[in-house]
């Protein structure tokens, strides 16, 4: 008696996974408000100006609007299963995980290439105020911890008698672009060593920016040189 043969299963792709994206609300907020104030005072130029004001207002909104997007708007992380794609203001950096040598965190976050060269990342901005608050967070939960105030201990400073922070309460240890670069250093272990992971450093130059400010720059500067 024989079995039927099973079907040989369809290949399944290498990696299915989307891209984790990093980005930066305040820079996000900042950007909207930019923009609609641009735009507001812009717009009135065009409308109720006179003589040459609205042409430098249209200038001006050409030179403008690009930067805000490109500081703003446009900074953004993609952390794929094989690739860090880095979208700055001007260029998109892309880096196979095996290309990667470190991803370093001081006054600014960045990541280093095996060549050397290194990129910032604009779209995780380090924030000093945010490392001492978590710094006074780790300082409460191990005092706390010293006085049996945590889990598992006498828990009155819970109630503020006694100063302490309490069992239930939330102390951030971490500033939060620390633990952004926490992940993405745990990728970079996982997926280092990976076949697919593997290549070479693309630079794109982000000529959709750069052109129509540059038009920008140059028609206000001869508008203003005209007189």
């Amino acid at each position: 008696m024989t079995t039927p043969d099973h079907p040989s299963p369809a290949p399944q792709p290498a990696s299915t996974a989307k891209d984790l994206i990093y980005r930066s609300p305040l820079a996000l907020v900042a950007g909207v408000l930019l923009l609609a104030l641009a735009c507001w005072l812009g717009f009135d130029a065009l409308v109720r100006g006179h003589g040459r004001t609205p042409w430098l207002a249209l200038a001006a909104l050409i030179l403008a609007v690009p930067l805000v997007i490109a500081f703003t708007l446009r900074p953004a992380v993609f952390a794929g299963e094989d690739r860090l794609r880095v979208r700055n203001p001007f260029r998109v950096i892309t880096l196979p995980w095996g290309e990667i040598a470190s991803l370093r965190s001081g006054y600014t976050n960045e990541v280093v290439a095996n060549s050397g060269t290194k990129y910032q990342l604009w779209a995780i901005p380090v924030s000093l105020r945010a490392r001492k608050k978590a710094a006074r967070g780790q300082s409460r939960a191990a005092a706390a911890s010293r006085r049996g105030d945590g889990p598992g201990g006498s828990d009155l400073g819970g109630f503020g008698l006694f100063g302490g922070s309490g069992a239930g309460r939330d102390v951030p240890t971490r500033a939060e672009t620390d633990k952004v670069m926490d992940d993405l250093r745990q990728t970079l272990e996982r997926r280092g060593r990976t076949p697919s992971a593997q290549g070479e450093v693309t630079v794109r130059w982000a000529y959709e920016v750069v052109a129509p400010a540059v038009a920008g720059a140059v028609l206000l500067g001869i508008l203003l040189a005209v007189g």
